[in-house]
């Protein structure tokens, strides 16, 4: 599979956890059935789809305000690839 060099999300008009997951599906490219919560992106990110090689996140303080919670998931999934699957593991940016 080939990894994009580049995917940008903008999450500054995300208000809820299943609007967070639809833009990282959407983002991503993850598959139509894709679940909807941090089990499911895990796996996706793990094993369904190739990670880009940087993944730019915009609107990052806006989403840690409305999805506290949420945000800090989203970090701790892509800091635990980055550290367990390194080779396929994105560069990530919050901004």
């Amino acid at each position: 599979m080939t990894r994009l060099a580049v995917v940008e999300i903008d999450l500054s008009e995300v208000a809820s956890a299943s609007e967070l997951h639809r833009a990282l599906k959407d983002a991503l490219g993850f598959p139509g059935w894709y679940g909807g919560n941090w089990d499911a992106f895990w796996d996706a990110i793990t094993g369904l789809v190739p990670m880009p090689i940087q993944l730019r996140i915009s609107g990052w303080d806006a989403l840690s305000r409305s999805l506290p919670a949420d945000a800090k998931l989203l970090q701790k999934c892509l800091a635990r690839m980055k550290s367990e699957y390194p080779e396929s593991a994105a560069d990530v940016l919050f901004h």
